[in-house]
């Protein structure tokens, strides 16, 4: 399928690692131009420096995400490099146990990004909004309480903003994966830390194997691409089936 992405301009927060750089590497692939933050300037650097290498226009900006005002210019910065913007991923989490932290990253840092970027979208012929949620929005993940709220809260902000801006042209989705193995990530350091977590978490994954950020990346960029023409308001879950919770 042809997700008429060429030629597209994408921001993308979190991207140096995980589920964002794997977004940032597909819609670079698919012909977008593609803005990437993240808070290490290093990161930030190496990341920018292998996806330019096909040519493709790419910006690249050390960015924390819970400074409101960085994140506004580095949204106005990339607009400007990229002549314009039409795709907005929001992918950071804090991934913490810390409710201040939490809200402020994984909630209002959408919020911030979303509010800088609709002027740019709305002069985009199919501005679209993907936001990177998790399953743990909608099962209650015990233990792991700040998580699993702020991901239903960004569920819930995200499908009332694509009800707000439908009317404007502009799609808001949410992809909500469920265990992703990322090599050096959580997971993987599970492994060998935690077997007996790891293992329980296996156990709620009935194909036998965790997602990739690969596999969440296919779905946000179907999401932001003009072929999801028709979807807007959607929570798409990336979990294998897995709809089960595992106790932290």
């Amino acid at each position: 399928m042809d997700l008429h992405l060429s030629g597209r301009r994408a921001i993308v927060t979190g991207a140096t690692r995980g589920i964002g750089r794997a977004v940032a590497e597909l819609l670079v692939d698919e012909g977008c131009s593609v803005g990437l933050c993240a808070r290490t300037e290093a990161d930030v650097a190496r990341t920018a420096a292998a996806l330019s290498g096909n040519g493709a226009a790419v910006y690249g900006a050390s960015v924390d995400v819970a400074e409101t005002d960085r994140l506004a210019t580095w949204v106005a910065e990339a607009a400007d490099r990229l002549g314009g913007i039409d795709i907005v991923v929001s992918n950071v989490s804090a991934q913490s146990f810390d409710w201040r932290r939490s809200v402020e990253v994984d909630i209002l840092s959408c919020v911030s990004l979303v509010d800088a970027a609709l002027p740019h979208l709305a002069g985009s012929d199919g501005g679209a909004i993907v936001g990177i949620a998790s399953q743990a929005g909608l099962l209650a993940v015990p233990s792991y309480q700040a998580y699993s709220a702020v991901k239903a809260a960004l569920i819930s902000y995200l499908g009332s903003l694509a009800r707000e801006l439908a009317p404007q042209g502009i799609r808001v989705n949410t992809v909500s994966p469920g265990e992703v193995f990322v090599e050096g990530g959580f997971w993987d350091r599970m492994r060998s830390e935690d077997p007996e977590l790891y293992a329980a978490a296996m156990t709620k994954n009935i194909r036998g194997r965790m997602a990739t950020p690969v596999d969440v990346a296919r779905a946000v960029a179907f999401l932001a691409s003009p072929a999801a023409g028709a979807i807007c308001g959607a929570n798409l879950l990336v979990d294998g089936a897995g709809r089960d919770f595992v106790q932290f």
